[in-house]
């Protein structure tokens, strides 16, 4: 492990080096392309130096301990070297978590989409509402958030919307988010107090770099149209509106948010590259998955994973088992306590299988 630890360590500084090449700095490609290495690694890095920080003050203080001293300092000695012991070991275990493999997409930037499923106007307001609490989320972390498309109802909700999020590590704290989020609670529009079940699909992509995607222009069929909805004078009037076709796969991407028909070619193109590296990341988890034999939690947003229980203000996330009473607060974006369990689960489960295999 040392081994790997030290050659991870070299690499961060070459990465270092690189980066204050004026070659690399001018070309933004290849220094993104680098400050993506360097994230990649700079917590393992950093842990591996604490660590080895604590190696040198525990050497330090059992040499200390050979020298002659009254009973108080040697009980104060006692007591730092089992307090050295307890991190060295507190860091160790966690160097194995840092060192499985990772997600080569955690650093990347998020296209969350987000649609109404069963449960007519209640699912787009509940669409709404989980947009809202990932909207929270993002401006809790820091993060940037902005619509790429929308498809607004009557009432106050959408039947999707699509947005992109920005921000380091997006995608690995968001990742398992995908799947289908269930709502019950009594709608307003109900006069009995019956409570209503719901459903929202979630779909949380990692944003695909044209490096990670290509996709070439003969297939594509673009079409452009006028807008429709709130919009001023354009709407109707001029054909900002782009819908395009993935002739191989099919998909089909609209963007109308915006008045330029270019802004809204270029937004759904990055929506169109992120669902084809989701598409192809996902026939490999499958081919996986059929070697194996076997298929694990995965996030995969097919799978029921939460359901929001409004009367009893209860959140459950189905898949590790975790309910929390405090929906209301769920709801403003405090999602830190579900998303760290749901690491926690996923990483303890690549411990075991890392194990296994060894």
């Amino acid at each position: 492990m040392f081994k790997k630890l030290d050659d991870i360590e070299k690499k961060y500084m070459d990465i270092q080096q690189t980066l204050a090449d004026p070659n690399v700095v001018s070309d933004h490609q290849e220094y993104q392309k680098h400050m993506r290495a360097l994230r990649a690694i700079e917590e393992v890095v950093e842990k591996y130096r604490e660590y080895k920080d604590f190696l040198a003050q525990l050497r330090d203080t059992r040499e200390m301990a050979q020298e002659k001293m009254d009973e108080d300092m040697r009980g104060l000695v006692q007591s730092e070297l089992e307090e050295l012991d307890q991190k060295i070991a507190s860091c160790e275990e966690e160097l194995k978590v840092l060192l499985l493999p990772r997600d080569p997409n955690d650093e990347k930037d998020v296209i969350l989409e987000i649609r109404a499923g069963t449960g007519g106007d209640e699912a787009t307001l509940f669409a709404a509402d989980l947009f809202r609490m990932y909207s929270r989320f993002a401006e809790r972390e820091g993060m940037q958030i902005s619509i790429l498309s929308s498809h607004p109802t009557g009432v106050g909700g959408y039947k999707e919307i699509i947005a992109n999020i920005v921000g380091r590590g997006a995608y690995s704290r968001l990742k398992y988010e995908s799947g289908v989020h269930r709502v019950q609670r009594v709608p307003e529009t109900e006069s009995s107090g019956r409570i209503h079940t719901s459903a929202v699909t979630v779909a949380v992509m990692p944003e695909a770099d044209e490096v990670d995607i290509e996709v070439e222009a003969k297939d594509l069929r673009i079409d452009t149209y006028c807008s429709s909805g709130p919009g001023g004078q354009s709407v109707n009037t001029t054909y900002s509106a782009v819908r395009i076709t993935h002739l191989p796969t099919g998909l089909v991407v609209t963007c109308q948010d915006e008045k330029s028909q270019i802004k809204n070619r270029a937004r759904a193109m990055k929506v169109l590259r992120s669902r084809l590296l989701a598409l192809e990341e996902d026939r490999q988890r499958q081919e996986i998955a059929q070697n194996r034999r076997i298929m694990v939690g995965t996030g995969d947003r097919s799978e029921k994973i939460r359901t929001y229980n409004f009367p009893q203000n209860r959140v459950t996330d189905h898949r590790i088992g975790l309910t929390l009473h405090k929906l209301d607060i769920v709801l403003e974006g405090a999602l830190d306590e579900i998303i760290h369990a749901l690491v926690a689960h996923f990483q303890a489960e690549k411990l075991k299988e890392a194990s296994t295999l060894a």
